[in-house]
């Protein structure tokens, strides 16, 4: 990720220190600004894990870059998905304690939408001013036992993580596998980003 010290400082529409942290150590350069307005909460009916995630990253994104539109803005949202359910942030102890009794002893899937917005350039018509993409990571927790996962709501981790859980904390005790990002599973998928910034520098060069 070195070759990207050079790429141009972008804003990261995100409150998530997680992210925060995955950026400055892959050695992007950026500020933070986060999104003025709360994401929506549930998805429409009719519409895929996938689409919501990507859809909650351009939220976050658009919502940043219409108060910066001289800026690059990334804007990225991470949730679990389980036979076509989508979970977000549990609200409460309770909705933690539910969700992980869902999750516990299964493979779900780890979905981190990612919407990267072009500065915006006045009767510019050039393709490909934004880019939304997601990243699907699959976690298999093994099985947990009520005293765990009571213990686990007690420390306080599940607090604003997807799922009610942070691999990157002492919920890793809990999974058996990863297939794919583990960074995504953090919360931003570094490869997928690399990929869309490799996409993007061909449009940064001013409109003719």
């Amino acid at each position: 990720m070195s070759q990207f010290r050079d790429f141009p400082e972008f804003v990261l529409a995100s409150r998530s220190p997680r992210r925060i942290e995955l950026l400055g150590e892959a050695g992007y350069r950026f500020v933070v600004i986060p999104p003025p307005l709360r994401e929506p909460p549930t998805a429409e009916p009719g519409v895929s894990p996938g689409q919501f995630a990507e859809a909650l990253a351009f939220f976050k994104a658009s919502s940043v870059h219409a108060g910066h539109p001289d800026r690059i803005v990334v804007g990225a949202d991470t949730i679990v998905a389980l036979e076509g359910e989508i979970f977000g942030k549990a609200v409460d102890e309770q909705d933690a304690r539910r969700i992980l009794r869902k999750l516990a002893g299964v493979t779900q899937s780890v979905i981190t939408g990612l919407a990267v917005l072009l500065p915006q350039e006045p009767g510019c018509q050039k393709a490909g001013r934004r880019v939304i993409a997601s990243e699907v990571t699959h976690v298999t927790m093994r099985p947990m036992s009520q005293h765990e996962i009571d213990g686990y709501i007690a420390s306080g981790e599940w607090r604003d993580k997807a799922g009610a859980y942070a691999i990157q904390e002492s919920a890793d005790r809990f999974v058996a596998k990863v297939e794919g990002s583990l960074s995504n599973v953090v919360g931003l998928p570094l490869e997928l980003l690399e990929r869309v910034m490799n996409k993007i520098k061909p449009e940064l060069a001013p409109c003719e």
